[in-house]
């Protein structure tokens, strides 16, 4: 067991925390005020994560009163708030990895427990990959024969959009950005690889995420509910590394999008916030900042992109302070059929605009697979 440090820890990396992921917590379904209120009083990261364990337990309080009174639609809600406060405790905090771990067993079941409410269709995924077993949620959409403009009767299965998950994200945060495809027709798959989420327990980052990719493609080989002829991805933040190495080694991706990723992360590390760097050693099972930074350089697309020949979208900020702009332009520029769309007032996966990135990135990869013969 890991326990607190006794030493004093200085507020900055409370700063960090709400200075560089407020609009991303926000995005994600974090209620603003709830942040503010939550955030306000933090002296030390020390604070950070029971903080947002009172705000998961008032929630998931909350949830279960509405449940009693048979109103399942507003508990199915506050479940889904709590599952995000339980995941946003723990999502950069590793001063005790006990604590940590239990907060992220809160969110995964209280994010079942939203969806049996608020998607009853929506299943657990378990993927045999290297003697262990990768977790992921998959969802339909609800009308998706209307949607893919299908008769009755003739093949009703809805195209897959792959949803990779960044350093520090897992699938318990992408509820909302989930229904963003599910509206337009598809379902998702939001993947926890090695090192992430709850898979991230089983196995350590590693470069070569295809493998993960590809095993979970053919996890979901002979459903009759999805059309397998018919896949996207989309990556964020790191997730913009994985998802196009992805498919530059598995061609049944048909259309990729990354939003915010690197071309070279172990370029990124010298100016990476310390609880960015912090995690990425932990996940990487690395010895310290050395070791670290060893494994984040080994995470590149270099000599990779040639070989994507499916359509990318990259999508980056110009005021993204985690992944500088120019390594979504380098990405564009190398990969042979690639759309750069650069907002000059985006942050870090453009969280502080999800409403130009995500409508984009979802039409685009409509129109890729389901617009196309």
């Amino acid at each position: 067991m890991t326990h607190v440090r006794d030493e004093p820890v200085s507020d900055a990396r409370v700063r960090a925390a709400t200075e560089h992921w407020a609009p991303r917590f926000v995005a994600q379904g974090v209620d603003y005020n709830d942040f503010v209120r939550t955030t306000a009083g933090l002296q030390h990261w020390e604070q950070w994560l029971p903080a947002w364990i009172m705000l998961g337990d008032e929630h998931a309080a909350l949830a279960g009163e509405a449940a009693g009174r048979g109103r399942m639609r507003s508990a199915g809600e506050a479940y889904l708030r709590a599952a995000l406060s339980y995941h946003f405790a723990q999502f950069v905090w590793l001063l005790d990895l006990t604590a940590r771990k239990q907060a992220a067993r809160k969110a995964i079941e209280c994010l079942y427990t939203a969806h049996r409410t608020l998607d009853p269709a929506a299943e657990r995924v378990e993927i045999p990959f290297e003697g262990v077993m990768l977790a992921a949620n998959l969802r339909r959409p609800a009308n998706h024969a209307e949607w893919v403009g299908i008769e009755r009767g003739r093949d009703r299965r809805s195209p897959l959009v792959l949803l990779i998950p960044g350093l520090d994200s897992a699938k318990e945060e992408f509820f909302h950005w989930e229904e963003v495809f599910l509206a337009r027709g598809m379902a998702t798959l939001s993947l926890d690889g090695p090192g992430q989420g709850e898979s991230g327990e089983l196995l350590p980052i590693r470069q070569d995420y295809e493998g993960a990719v590809s095993a979970a493609i053919d996890a979901l080989a002979g459903r009759e509910d999805l059309d397998l002829t018919r896949i996207g991805a989309a990556g964020v933040s790191l997730g913009g590394y994985y998802a196009p190495r992805a498919a530059a080694f598995d061609d049944r991706i048909r259309a990729v999008a990354a939003i915010g990723g690197p071309f070279d992360f172990g370029a990124c590390w010298p100016h990476l916030p310390e609880l960015t760097r912090a995690t990425f050693i932990h996940h990487a099972r690395a010895a310290g900042d050395a070791e670290g930074r060893e494994g984040a350089a080994r995470l590149s697309l270099r000599g990779v992109l040639p070989r994507l020949r499916q359509p990318l979208l990259v999508v980056s900020g110009r005021l993204d302070r985690i992944i500088p702009p120019e390594q979504a332009e380098r990405v564009a520029a190398e990969a042979p059929n690639a759309t750069l769309v650069m907002y000059p007032d985006g942050n870090h996966v453009c969280n502080n605009i999800p409403y130009k990135y995500r409508p984009l990135v979802a039409d685009w990869l409509w129109e890729r697979l389901c617009d196309a013969p």
